[in-house]
C-alpha cells in the first residue's frame, strides 16, 4: 500500500511543527480506543473500535463501563469464517461496505477488521474470527472486504501480524516456523490484504515470533513489511502487546494500544518522551511513526492542511450510517450463503413448508442469541434472529412450532467486571479445562434430554439445533478438544433413535466431534454466527426457499488429534511453539499423510445438481511472465435454481520438491437455473505454481508437468487437465 506524494507533502508541514510532547500524544492510547488530539493545530483524534463482526458498543474513554445508550445499536454481520463459507468475492465486499459505513456512521477513523489468521488448529477460542486454513481463499475474500470498508473514509486494520494461532499464553509463547512455512502458508493473505487490499493499517500479533514480539520486530515489521512489502500505511499495536519502550521505538509500530487506564505509561508515552530526551532514542524514530499517522489520517480525510497557516483545516468526507434496510439485506445475503448443507440422505431436505403442520425444535442453540459474546467481536447487536424465530416466522401460523431445550448449559453470570481487565494477566490467555458435571447439572440434563425424546417421538418432523456458544468460542481461552458441550452428544443420539429422521443442524465458530452420531443422521446442516439474520437465513434454507451454496473454508476433522498442530507440531502451554508440520498445515496435511476426515475443505451440498465439463487448458507465454487459462462447462442437471462453486486445484507432478498432494489456486462462484450452462474461466499465473524455495530465499518453480482439478471440493474432483511449465 502506497502512499501519493500530496500526502507526504502535507504531512510534512504538520510534522515540522509539531512539539515533542505532541508527537508523543499521537503515537499512544490516550483512551481505550483514542489517541490524543493536537488541537494547536487542528489534528484531531484517531478513533478506533472493534470489530470484524460489527462496530462495537460505547465504552467510557478510560474504563471498560458501557457508556452508550439506545444510539450504539447495530447491525450484527456474520463472522469472517461465514463470509469465507460463502466463497463469493461480492458478498465479502458487500459486508465490508456495511462494515466500514456503519463504522463511519459511528464516528469512528478506524475498524480493527479483518481478521485473517490461518487456522491451524480446531481448538483455537478464536477461529470464528478467522477465515479459512488455506491463505489463498483467507487472501480472496479479505482483499474485497478490506476494499468494502474503506470506500467509507475508515481504515481496516488487519489482523494479526502474524503466526498468531492460539489463546493459551498468547502474550508470551514464542512461535518457532521455518521460512518455507511462513511464506507459504502465514504470511500470503497478510501481503494481498496490504498490497492488493491496500489496507490503510495493520495490527501487530500478542505472540513473540523467532524470540521477538511482533510488535516489536524487527524482522516482521522492518524487514518484512516494510522493506520488502513496501507498506506505508500504519502499524498499531495489538492491546496490550507493546513491553520494552526502546524495542518498540526503533521498529515499525507507529501506534501502542492497552487496556489499561496509565495511558502516560505506557511503552511509548512518557517512557519514550525520556528515552528521547535523553539521548536514548533519536528523535526521528518518533518523526516516523507520527508520519505515518499523518499520513493515514489525510487518506481518510479527517482534515486538510492549509499550507500558509501550516495547520490542518476541515474537508469534505463521507458521515457514514447505520442500521440501514440496505444493510439488513446485506447480512442476509451473507448468511443465506454461508449456510452449508454437510449431508442429505434420500433427500431428507428441504423440509415441505406447505405440508408442513407440527415441528419440533430440540436444542439450546435454537433460541440462544450469540451476538454479545466472543471478546473484542462481541456485538450490540440492533436485533439477532435465533434459528427458533426464523422458522416461526416462516411456518406462520398454519404450522405448530413445538421448543423443548434439549440439553443444559449453564450461562456465565455478569460480576460487574469486563473480561479486559484481566486479558493481560497469567500469559494473557488459557486453555479450557475438560467439562466439570456437578450432580444437579447431571440431573437438570437428564430430564431434559428424557424430555426431548418423549417430543421426539411424538413428532413427524423434528430438528435438533446444537454446536457451540461463546463460552468456548471466545477470545483469551482455546478448547480442550472438540468435543460437544453439555453433554449434547447424548442427546443427539437418544433423539436419533427415537425419530430417525432428526435434522441435526451445527451452530458453532469451529469445528466439532460428530462420530457418534453422524452416520445415523440423514441430514446435517452447519452454521458459523452468521450475524443479525442468521435464524431466517438457516430458515429459508431448511424449507427449501434458499438453495445452499456454502461450501467450508477448513477441514472438519474427526478429532484433533488428526490435526498436525497436535499430532506433529505444538500446540498449547509451551512456551515455545514449534510448527513441526511446516507447510502441512490443514488439508495439506490430511491429503499428504492419508488421514480421513469428517468432512474435507471445500464440500457443500445442493439440492440441485451440477454436472462438469469440456476443460480447456490454455498456456500463455511471453519474456516476462506466463498465463494458464483454465476454463470449464457447468450446468445445473437438477429442478432448483442453484450456486456452485467451481473449485480448482494444482498439482506439482515434476517430483522435484516436496509439496502437498494438490492446493487451491482458483474459484469462481455461479448462479444457474435449472438446465442453464456456462463457462467458467479462471486465470493462474506464475505465482500459482510457485513455492518458497528456502536455499535462494525466494520463490521459485519447478519446470514439468502440473496437474489441473477441477470440482466441487477438494475431494470431489469432476475433471483433470494437465499443463508444462
Amino acid at each position: 500500500m502506497k502512499i501519493g506524494n500530496d500526502v507526504k507533502e502535507k504531512a510534512e508541514i504538520l510534522l515540522r511543527e509539531l512539539t515533542l510532547e505532541e508527537k508523543i500524544g499521537m503515537i499512544h492510547g490516550d483512551g481505550l480506543f483514542r489517541t490524543k488530539a493536537v488541537e494547536r493545530l487542528g489534528i484531531p483524534a484517531l478513533y478506533m473500535s472493534d470489530g470484524p463482526m460489527g462496530v462495537r458498543a460505547e465504552f467510557e474513554n478510560a474504563a471498560w463501563i458501557p457508556a452508550g445508550g439506545t444510539e450504539d445499536y447495530v447491525s450484527y454481520l456474520p463472522s469472517n469464517s461465514a463470509i469465507a463459507s460463502t466463497w463469493n468475492r461480492e458478498l465479502a465486499h458487500a459486508c465490508g461496505s456495511v462494515l466500514g459505513e456503519e463504522a463511519r456512521g459511528r464516528g469512528k477513523d478506524v475498524i480493527l477488521a479483518p481478521g485473517i489468521n490461518i487456522k491451524r488448529s480446531p481448538l483455537n477460542g478464536r477461529n470464528f474470527e478467522y477465515m479459512s486454513e488455506d491463505p489463498y481463499l483467507t487472501a480472496e475474500q479479505c482483499v474485497p472486504l478490506i476494499q468494502g470498508i474503506q470506500e467509507h473514509d475508515v481504515a481496516a486494520c488487519v489482523k494479526h501480524f502474524a503466526v498468531n494461532s492460539q489463546e493459551t499464553r498468547r502474550l508470551w509463547v514464542d512461535t518457532e516456523v521455518d521460512d518455507r512455512a511462513l511464506r507459504e502458508i502465514y504470511l500470503p493473505a497478510f501481503e494481498a490484504a496490504v498490497n492488493r487490499g491496500g489496507s490503510y493499517s495493520i495490527m501487530g500479533a500478542y505472540n513473540l515470533l523467532r524470540g521477538e514480539h511482533c510488535c516489536e520486530s524487527r524482522f516482521l515489521l522492518d524487514g518484512i513489511l516494510r522493506k520488502e512489502w513496501g507498506y506505508e500505511g500504519a502499524v498499531i499495536s495489538d492491546w496490550g502487546a507493546v513491553h520494552h519502550t526502546k524495542e518498540a521505538a526503533l521498529c515499525s509500530l507507529d501506534l501502542e494500544m492497552s487496556v489499561t487506564d496509565n495511558f502516560d505509561d505506557y511503552c511509548m508515552a512518557q517512557p519514550l518522551k525520556k528515552a528521547v530526551e535523553n539521548g536514548e532514542v533519536d528523535e526521528g524514530a518518533v518523526d516516523e511513526k507520527v508520519r505515518h499517522i499523518l499520513w493515514l489520517m489525510l487518506s481518510l480525510h479527517m482534515f486538510d492542511v492549509d499550507a500558509e497557516r501550516k495547520v490542518a483545516v476541515d474537508t469534505e468526507r463521507k458521515r457514514g450510517s447505520y442500521n440501514t434496510p440496505a444493510h439488513r439485506e446485506v447480512t442476509l445475503q451473507a448468511a443465506r450463503e454461508s449456510v452449508i448443507l454437510l449431508k442429505n440422505e434420500e433427500g431428507r431436505l428441504p423440509l415441505e413448508k406447505e405440508k408442513l403442520k407440527k415441528l419440533l425444535v430440540i436444542g439450546r442453540n435454537a433460541d440462544k442469541i450469540h451476538s454479545n459474546g466472543g471478546g473484542s467481536a462481541e456485538i450490540k447487536a440492533l436485533y439477532e434472529i435465533s434459528p427458533l424465530m426464523g422458522l416461526k416466522t416462516h411456518l406462520g401460523g398454519n404450522c405448530e412450532v413445538k421448543y423443548v431445550e434439549g440439553y443444559y448449559g449453564e450461562d456465565k453470570q455478569e460480576d460487574g467486571t469486563n473480561w479486559q481487565e484481566d486479558s493481560l494477566k497469567d500469559g494473557g490467555g488459557t486453555g479450557r479445562q475438560a467439562e466439570q458435571v456437578d450432580a444437579q447439572t447431571a440431573r437438570k440434563r437428564k430430564e431434559l434430554l428424557e424430555e426431548a425424546v418423549r417430543y421426539a417421538g411424538e413428532y413427524e418432523q423434528v430438528v435438533f439445533v446444537g454446536g457451540l456458544d461463546h463460552e468456548y468460542d471466545v477470545e483469551g481461552r482455546d478448547r480442550a478438544d472438540m468435543k460437544l458441550p453439555y453433554g449434547q452428544d447424548e442427546v443427539i443420539e437418544a433423539v436419533l433413535e427415537a425419530n430417525p429422521n432428526t435434522v441435526v443442524i451445527m451452530v458453532a465458530g469451529s469445528p466439532v466431534e460428530m462420530g457418534r452420531w453422524e452416520k445415523k443422521a440423514k441430514a446435517v446442516v452447519w452454521s458459523w454466527y452468521a450475524g443479525m439474520e442468521g435464524g431466517n437465513a438457516l430458515a429459508e434454507v431448511l424449507l427449501g426457499e434458499v438453495n445452499p451454496s456454502g461450501k467450508l473454508p477448513e477441514s472438519f476433522p474427526y478429532s484433533h488429534k488428526d490435526c498436525s498442530a497436535h499430532c506433529v507440531g505444538e500446540f498449547g502451554e509451551e512456551k515455545l511453539l514449534h510448527y513441526r508440520e511446516g507447510i502441512y498445515v490443514g488439508y495439506r496435511y490430511y491429503e499428504k499423510q492419508n488421514v480421513p476426515v469428517q468432512y474435507c475443505f471445500g464440500h457443500g451440498l445442493s439440492y440441485t445438481e451440477f454436472a462438469y465439463s469440456d476443460l480447456a487448458v490454455e498456456k500463455q507465454e511471453n519474456a516476462a511472465e506466463f498465463y494458464v487459462n483454465v476454463s470449464c462447462i457447468v450446468k445445473n442437471t437438477g429442478n432448483r435454481t442453484g450456486k456452485e462453486t467451481v473449485q480448482l486445484y494444482v498439482s506439482d507432478r515434476t517430483g522435484k520438491t516436496e509439496k502437498p498432494v494438490k492446493e487451491l489456486r482458483g474459484y469462481e462462484k455461479v448462479d444457474l437455473a435449472p438446465g442453464e450452462s456456462r463457462r467458467v474461466n479462471i486465470r493462474l499465473s506464475r505465482k500459482d505454481f510457485a513455492y518458497f524455495d528456502e536455499a535462494a530465499g525466494d520463490f521459485a518453480v519447478n519446470a514439468g508437468e502440473y496437474g489441473i482439478l477441477v470440482g466441487a471440493s477438494l475431494q470431489d474432483v469432476r475433471l483433470i487437465g494437465r499443463v508444462t511449465v
